[in-house]
């Protein structure tokens, strides 16, 4: 906790100490270079000629004062802030050829969506967007595939990158595309746009040194999602302090993972009306994430709180590579986590039989599901499906109502409350084929005639203690697979179950101790 901190009182201090963006010192108020504030007429000439002057003469601010100023693609320049003031509306024209094709030097996967934009950057250095007006994208104006549909804000391969302040609206494609750049600052934005498809709030790919503070998102697709659609890793990223509404994901990294993902902070924010996950951290193409912590989260009717998949879709970057090998998902710390009102699903955390999650630590959970789960979802076989898009419900009703866990070596559960909106049949709680497993401090809840709290199958040294099944719990653990050993029960109050254990025939006698357990 102190790290994180640490890295958040880091980030308050930089907008602090940046508030005076790049070249603040001259100002250039677009009107005088042409540009009509009546929402009709076109301004992209004006605007840019602002622009050019401005980056010809070393740097300052281009200013769009009050009024509505339509424009198609703006080209940025290095030291250029663009400045949006109070009553400014930064309007997008609805005709595609307003939009000049741009191919990027800098390959990845996104060379397959669009190659248009509202607003672009490449190879710049310390560049703003900034001020209390609006971009407003008109996206509900372009109907197609990617090709045709651009994004708002593009800057790729940028350096020194401030966007702050402004509302950004209305997008065809990804809100904002902050491609393979250095040190980005996006703080104080509010972002509404469910008017098209791929309708992502924040989209940080291949980047280095990010900070992300204080931003309201609501968004069609995911609030935040990190990427990597080249073999640069996106790497010492802090997002805190936002609230975030999806219908989709709210925070996301994935799912092109092609360079990974490293020393990752998510912290502190407020995740709400969220249809599919409020955390999903998923590796699928490759690359590996390292050392990620999430904290201090509050979720409200998302479909799942948590989700972590290790996959082998193994999509390309480009063509003419190899297609990339199984990644690795290891060192995530899951903390201080608040949620209700989540679906029937359940949360899971899912590798690969020859790619096992790694070292995984959750604790000071408290989430609430709808519950309703039956005695069929219990028995179902959960498929593997190693090649499919990650989703928390690739793998439907799980088993577990709370979470269910496969394919993982070292994980912990510290002090995880689980809570029911109605009666569930199913296990609160399942591991499959994992290796190094600590159960501390579980509570749940047992419905009548629901399965065991815990089930645990195929699984080597695992620790159980200090825990306290509700009064009337009929199974607590349910023991299988041949393979099953190392298992331990110790310091649990069992007093209220009335079986503490049900072993398999196929279960070695001796893959099961107990110690120090309370049993009346």
């Amino acid at each position: 906790m102190n790290k994180v901190k640490c890295l958040i009182l880091v980030g308050f201090l930089w907008l602090l100490t940046g508030a005076a963006v790049w070249g603040a010192e001259k100002v250039y108020d677009v009107c005088d270079y042409g540009a009509k504030g009546d929402g009709k007429t076109l301004c992209t000439q004006a605007v840019q000629r602002a622009i050019d002057r401005c980056a010809e003469d070393g740097g300052g601010t281009v200013y769009l004062p009050a009024g509505t100023f339509l424009s198609g693609t703006i080209y940025m320049k290095s030291y250029v802030t663009l400045k949006l003031g109070a009553g400014c509306t930064l309007l997008g024209s609805a005709d595609l050829k307003d939009y000049p094709r741009t191919a990027q030097a800098f390959r990845s996967y996104t060379d397959n969506y669009t190659d248009k934009s509202l607003i672009y950057g490449e190879n710049l250095d310390r560049i703003a967007i900034t001020g209390r007006g609006t971009i407003d994208g008109q996206g509900a104006s372009f109907k197609g595939p990617y090709k045709v549909r651009p994004y708002m804000i593009r800057f790729i391969q940028c350096s020194n990158v401030v966007v702050e302040g402004v509302t950004l609206k209305n997008s065809p494609m990804w809100v904002q595309h902050y491609l393979a750049c250095d040190d980005v600052r996006i703080s104080g934005i509010m972002v509404r746009s469910h008017v098209n498809a791929n309708n992502d709030g924040i989209n940080i790919d291949c980047c280095h040194r990010v900070i992300i503070l204080g931003c309201n998102i609501d968004s069609g697709d995911d609030a935040i999602v990190l990427k990597s659609t080249s073999a640069r890793p996106c790497k010492d990223v802090v997002v805190g302090n936002c609230v975030l509404r999806s219908n989709c994901n709210g925070l996301k990294m994935g799912t092109e993972s092609n360079g990974g993902f490293q020393n990752i902070v998510l912290t502190r924010c407020s995740i709400y009306d969220t249809r599919l996950a409020g955390v999903a951290l998923e590796i699928v193409d490759g690359g590996m994430m390292d050392r990620v912590v999430v904290s201090d989260i509050t979720m409200n009717k998302v479909g799942a709180p948590i989700f972590l998949r290790l996959g082998n879709r193994a999509r390309l970057f480009k063509k003419d590579m190899k297609k990339p090998g199984l990644g690795v998902l290891r060192n995530v710390t899951i903390s201080n986590i608040e949620a209700r009102g989540a679906n029937p699903t359940g949360c899971a955390i899912s590798g690969l039989p020859e790619a096992k999650i790694e070292n995984v630590t959750l604790s000071n959970l408290r989430l609430s599901f709808a519950g309703g789960g039956t005695k069929e979802d219990v028995g179902r076989v959960v498929p593997e499906r190693p090649a499919d898009y990650p989703e928390y419900s690739m793998f439907g009703r799980l088993p577990a109502y709370g979470f269910y866990c496969r394919h993982v070596k070292g994980l912990k559960f510290r002090n995880v409350q689980l809570q029911l909106a109605k009666g569930d049949k199913r296990h609160a709680l399942v591991l499959e084929d994992v290796e190094g497993a600590l159960i501390e401090d579980l509570d749940a809840p047992h419905s009548a005639g629901a399965s065991s709290t815990v089930r645990l199958s195929g699984v080597k040294d695992v620790l159980i203690r200090a825990c306290r099944p509700k009064a009337g719990t009929d199974v607590f653990l349910e023991l299988e697979g041949s393979g099953s050993e190392g298992v331990m029960l110790v310091g649990n109050d069992l007093s209220g179950v009335r079986r503490v254990v049900e072993q398999a025939s196929d279960v070695s006698k001796v893959a099961l101790s107990e110690m120090a357990n309370r049993i009346d």
